[in-house]
């Protein structure tokens, strides 16, 4: 299949894997590879303590007769107030398992509705010659892209810093493309070398 690329001097076309670039696309496959994507950011540091990890409590507050009192064994038991937690919360690992096969074919699927959505915009190249965010809206705005992830095969640090302060703009390398960022966008613009770093990957 063929795809338009867009160029300094006018459009051309660029012939691209049926495979990658064609596939029908699976939604209940995506959901569950974003899904994990996202279960696998959650930091899950939630944490309490037991009565044998709250600090004191080693020795018996009082004798265990006479005195009147309910007998006690430890000034940290769960039911004193200080005391640790009968069943204390634990860090807890969200993390899904997601096979290889599973997730490339994920971003098959993704790629393909982009592609059949009209929302892949490639592109022969794609650099500023300095870290101006003017300069990027002012690029962006030749191309009538607003809210888009920009993919090219090697990130120039002018390129990061220009994108950094834009909320709508995102820049990323082809191994840092993820599920999640690739349906966030409104618009994936991609650079033909990129492209074919993520043909090749996915072939």
């Amino acid at each position: 299949m063929e795809l338009q690329v867009q160029k300094a001097s006018g459009q051309d076309k660029l012939t691209v894997s049926e495979e990658t670039f064609g596939r029908d696309f699976n939604e209940s496959l995506v959901h569950q590879v974003v899904v994990a994507h996202l279960a696998a950011a959650r930091a899950g540091t939630r944490g309490q303590k037991t009565r044998a990890e709250v600090r004191g409590g080693g020795r018996k507050p009082w004798r265990q007769k006479g005195t009147g009192r309910a007998r006690a064994g430890s000034i940290r038991s769960p039911i004193w107030r200080g005391g640790g937690k009968i069943f204390a919360a634990r860090p807890q690992d969200y993390t899904q398992k997601v096979n290889k096969k599973m997730y490339r074919a994920a971003i098959r699927s993704i790629l393909s509705e982009l592609v059949r959505q009209g929302r892949l915009v490639v592109m022969e190249d794609f650099q500023i010659d300095e870290p101006k965010t003017r300069a990027l809206v002012g690029r962006l705005k030749e191309l009538d892209l607003e809210n888009v992830l920009i993919v090219t095969e090697d990130v120039t640090e002018a390129l990061y810093l220009a994108a950094r302060n834009l909320p709508a703009v995102d820049v990323r390398d082809t191994a840092a493309i993820d599920p999640v960022s690739l349906v966030g966008f409104d618009k994936v613009l991609v650079t033909v070398p990129a492209l074919r770093q993520i043909e090749e990957w996915l072939s």
